[in-house]
């Protein structure tokens, strides 16, 4: 995977990746033009399944650059391959479902410190008056008990969804990106596993903040719940899991 070398004037380059969705991506282009274009330095489109160009003749303030798989791919290899069109010093993995009501990239990278890997606002859910709580090493015990009373909220974050993730290009390319054998789920974690062992740290703009708006396919689908299972069986039995869970606090 490249590493920027001659990063352009504008610091992000955005992923977001379509599976039949565009109308739900057109709001999200809007607010990244409207609050957020003067540090997209561009967003690559990837069209996942076949659709209509629902914003054909539309015009942003940073290109969108539009990639048309010939057959469907799982996260992690959809996002590798848009990270191979970046050549910007961060790139911002974005669920096509997220909303912004104001700048956050920029104050995001404004506070990145030197050794921030991956950066992230808080996280808010539709129907929810607080952001979503930061969240420990995946484990069976931490699953069944994480909405349970008394259940200790990480004050850092080990890992974050991978709905926003603003990733580093160095660090990016230094893990080699998502590892691809995970198809839906769990490369979220892993990634963010990975990008700490290799030596960097994960930061959350805690005064800032993101709207989710939701799609929980896994839900609400047996094909994706299973998945979301076998992806977790997957994290547990990797080498990176049990290395992660050995590091000291950050």
């Amino acid at each position: 995977m490249p590493t920027p070398s001659s990063s352009p004037a504008k610091p992000i380059t955005v992923s977001i990746v379509s599976h039949g969705q565009l109308a739900l991506i057109l709001p999200l282009l809007e607010q990244l033009d409207r609050h957020c274009a003067a540090v997209v330095e561009k967003v690559v489109l990837t069209i996942n399944i076949p659709e209509p160009d629902l914003g054909a003749g539309m015009q942003w303030r940073f290109p969108i650059e539009r990639i048309a798989n010939a057959t469907p791919m799982g996260f992690g290899a959809n996002h590798n391959q848009a990270f191979t069109h970046c050549r910007s010093d961060w790139f911002l993995v974005l669920n096509p479902d997220m909303r912004f009501d104001n700048d956050v990239l920029a104050p995001l990278i404004a506070q990145a410190a030197p050794d921030a890997g991956l950066l992230t606002p808080r996280i808010l859910e539709p129907g929810k008056t607080t952001p979503e709580q930061h969240r420990a090493i995946i484990t069976p015990l931490e699953i069944l008990t994480r909405k349970r009373a008394g259940y200790a909220i990480p004050t850092v974050p080990a890992w974050v969804p991978g709905l926003f993730m603003l990733l580093r290009s160095q660090a990016y390319a230094q893990v080699k990106g998502f590892d691809e054998r995970f198809f839906m789920y769990g490369e979220d974690f892993d990634i963010c596993a990975r990008v700490r062992l290799a030596g960097w740290k994960l930061q959350v703009g805690e005064n800032l903040l993101a709207r989710h708006e939701a799609q929980r396919a896994s839900h609400a689908s047996r094909r994706h719940l299973t998945w979301h299972v076998s992806s977790l069986l997957r994290v547990w039995m990797s080498s990176a899991f049990w290395r992660y869970r050995a590091l000291p606090p950050a």
